[in-house]
């Protein structure tokens, strides 16, 4: 028997649902991994005089510095970047590369600082949240369509944030912005899908987000496209910049997400409603 999938569209609701909690159980049993930045350490870079692979600068920084808390972000060559946990003392780490590598630059983050800007980043993300969610309450007055709207925008966070724990990219200054420009995207689309089932009144609902989903496709994919040859420069010929790598890669995964709770979940839900209110 033939089942109509433009009828049988309330199942399809639960899957950014189910992804949704699959995310959030990744984030409490993996944890999500933090920069120097927001749990205190050093980030030293290196010129290389020779070349040396991960294992062997890993080995020669800890036998130096008498710690086996170091990562080494990124290794070419020429240049290397290594975050080291706790407090440093620089002549030590000079001593130790002698021969090896030079120090180019040295940044050290006490752990008072980190934990105020740890504070500072959740109530960024929370600021962000809440003043999106009072905009989209004052622009539709409705509540129903309101939710779903704040819904599909909570779920791609979480399944962004989800992704991160997964791949190991860390909570940061710079991964925090990529979260919030996440919440302007998601929204953007949202609000471009419920303008046009709600406000327009010509043709079917179905018409009306056929309509809004060629829109909305064409934007998420050209964003995508755009942050995947970023991601991809970036990694192969400017390891350096790992930075732009991970906001690339935590707004690629939400952009994906976007496209689920979109157009599964947020327009099912606002189907349901009209259908409902009919």
């Amino acid at each position: 028997m033939k089942i109509n999938i433009m009828e049988s569209y309330k199942p399809f609701i639960a899957i950014p649902v189910i992804i949704t909690l699959i995310a959030l159980a990744l984030i409490i049993i993996n944890g999500l991994p933090e920069s120097i930045d927001l749990q205190g350490g050093s980030i030293a870079g290196l010129n290389l005089e020779k070349p040396v692979d991960r294992a062997e600068l890993t080995n020669i920084i800890s036998q130096g510095l008498g710690t086996t808390d170091l990562n080494i972000k990124s290794l070419t060559q020429t240049q290397a970047i290594v975050e080291i946990g706790g407090t440093v003392d620089v002549i030590k780490l000079t001593d130790s590369l002698s021969g090896v590598a030079t120090i180019e630059s040295f940044k050290s983050v006490g752990p008072l600082v980190s934990q105020q800007a740890l504070t500072q980043v959740y109530w960024a993300i929370a600021f962000a949240f809440i003043f999106m969610s009072i905009t989209v309450l004052i622009i539709f007055r409705n509540l129903v369509p309101s939710v779903a709207v704040i819904l599909s925008a909570l779920s791609d966070i979480l399944i962004a944030v989800g992704g991160m724990s997964l791949l190991g990219i860390p909570l940061s200054v710079a991964s925090v912005g990529a979260i919030l420009m996440l919440i302007g995207y998601s929204v953007d689309t949202d609000i471009l899908l419920t303008t046009r089932l709600l406000k327009r009144r010509e043709g079917t609902v179905m018409e009306r987000a056929s309509d809004a989903f060629k829109t909305g496709l064409v934007m998420s994919a050209s964003a995508i496209s755009a942050l995947s040859v970023l991601y991809i420069v970036v990694v192969f010929y400017i390891p350096y910049a790992q930075v732009l790598s991970e906001i690339a890669a935590v707004l690629i995964i939400g952009l994906l997400a976007d496209l689920l709770t979109t157009w599964l979940m947020n327009l099912g839900i606002l189907r349901w409603y009209l259908e409902a209110k009919r």
